[in-house]
């Protein structure tokens, strides 16, 4: 059996992918377990030491066991071993090992980085199945916009952050991890972690907060975020706006509903909110859609969001489980702005739309700014071919139009950004209802 650095030097001499998966395969089929339990705590996001710097070795010891280096690496995955104990324990393992075993395998396994053009990836699609490693997934939305009709009925509607992700592993023994979205660690977080870790005895067994982290600047926060030293992040503060517990994050499913695990999210908040400065639960709020008072309430939760400058809207489903993937049961949405214009001309269409309707030139007043725009999206083929045949009696009726933003043009005047087509406002000219 050739050992693990011997096969990690292989992979590292040679650049080709081809290469590297053919060795991958071969090792697969000659059981080269101890190998793969290397790759499994390298590119699993969730195995973690709590060593920072791991150093080389020049020249040979005696030579350690796998054995015991397993051991001391599992002390320290469990936080069994810390501070001056962990790194203690690391440098026994370093003076004892023979140089290349230590610097080729041990310590890359201890820094998470083989450096040798091999990923997760690349286990789990050349290797047995036995050996593969598992991902690193979260709860992602869709685009609302691409499923309108699921913005409907009874739904629970938060803004949308513009932050970072941060998904938090909160141990009941007070070991606190955190991870950005793609499973990379992050460990810049300091005071969040604290104030989480004194409030982890109340669980019982471990749980996955997921949040965002806001700072007073994006651009600041995300120079901070993987920097490796001296990052100044004291006054970010994590936004939660779920729970789960961690045997279902890695099963990739929840079977709680949104519903349940935000009143479980707010028990476990409520009581440690003032001791806890820099960590809060997003504000939520249950609305019916299908209602008008439901409607117009969503239209103010939407001009709250702009007025905060917030990135959007995020509705979700009341009903719906968590599940490591995209899914329709949180949808996204731009804040977006309706202002009623009067259509002073219509312009023909091109390409597909020749022969009838491309764009309604609109102009009006809003908010005291004079507005000019074409809009020419947010028809059907059938309101298209309809208002084309009636023209000349659009002129001069009101329509009322979607935009994410009001903009300025160079002569003073306003302009919409990505108008789109929302309803007539009466039946007929300058008529509003």
């Amino acid at each position: 059996m050739n050992t693990p650095w011997s096969v990690v030097a292989e992979l590292e001499a040679d650049n080709s992918r081809l290469v590297k998966e053919a060795i991958v395969r071969r090792e697969s089929d000659a059981g080269n377990t101890e190998l793969f339990k290397g790759f499994r705590y390298v590119y699993d996001a969730m195995i973690t030491f709590g060593v920072k710097k791991v150093d080389e070795k020049k020249g040979d010891g005696r030579g350690i066991t796998a054995e015991a280096f397993w051991r001391t690496a599992e002390q320290l995955q469990r936080r069994e071993l810390t501070g001056n104990a962990a790194l203690t324990a690391v440098n026994y393992l370093r003076v004892n090992a023979k140089e290349t075993e230590w610097n080729v395998w041990y310590r890359r396994i201890l820094i998470k980085d083989m450096r040798c053009g091999t990923s997760d990836t690349t286990v789990n699609k050349h290797a047995d199945a036995k050996y593969h490693v598992p991902e690193f997934t979260c709860q992602l939305a869709h685009d609302g916009a691409k499923h309108e009709s699921k913005v409907s009925g009874k739904k629970i509607i938060e803004v949308k952050l513009d932050g970072v992700r941060v998904i938090t592993i909160v141990y009941p023994s007070g070991q606190v991890d955190q991870y950005s979205r793609n499973g990379k660690e992050l460990v810049n977080f300091d005071v969040v972690r604290r104030q989480i870790a004194k409030h982890a005895v109340f669980f019982r067994e471990p749980m996955v907060l997921d949040g965002e982290i806001m700072s007073a600047n994006f651009q600041d926060l995300m120079k901070q975020v993987h920097r490796k030293s001296d990052a100044k992040t004291d006054d970010a503060v994590l936004n939660l706006f779920d729970i789960l517990t961690l045997t279902d994050f890695q099963a990739g499913k929840s079977n709680s509903t949104q519903t349940e695990r935000s009143q479980q999210l707010k028990s476990w908040y409520m009581p440690c909110a003032e001791h806890m400065p820099n960590v809060s639960v997003l504000g939520q709020e249950l609305v019916d859609l299908d209602t008008p008072e439901g409607d117009a309430r969503f239209a103010e939760i939407n001009a709250t969001a702009i007025a905060g400058g917030y990135e959007g809207i995020m509705i979700k489903d009341p009903a719906a489980v968590y599940e490591c993937k995209r899914s329709v049961a949180w949808l996204k949405q731009k804040p977006f702005i309706e202002v009623s214009l009067e259509v002073t001309d219509v312009e023909a269409g091109t390409g597909r739309n020749v022969g009838r309707l491309g764009a309604l030139v609109c102009t009006g007043v809003d908010d005291e700014r004079t507005i000019a725009v074409n809009v020419g999206s947010g028809f059907s083929d059938e309101l298209r071919d309809s208002i084309w045949a009636n023209r000349a009696g659009v002129v001069g009726q009101v329509v009322e139009v979607r935009a994410d933003a009001v903009t300025q043009n160079q002569d003073g005047t306003y302009s919409l950004r990505f108008p789109r087509f929302l309803r007539f406002r009466g039946f007929a000219a300058g008529e509003k209802l």
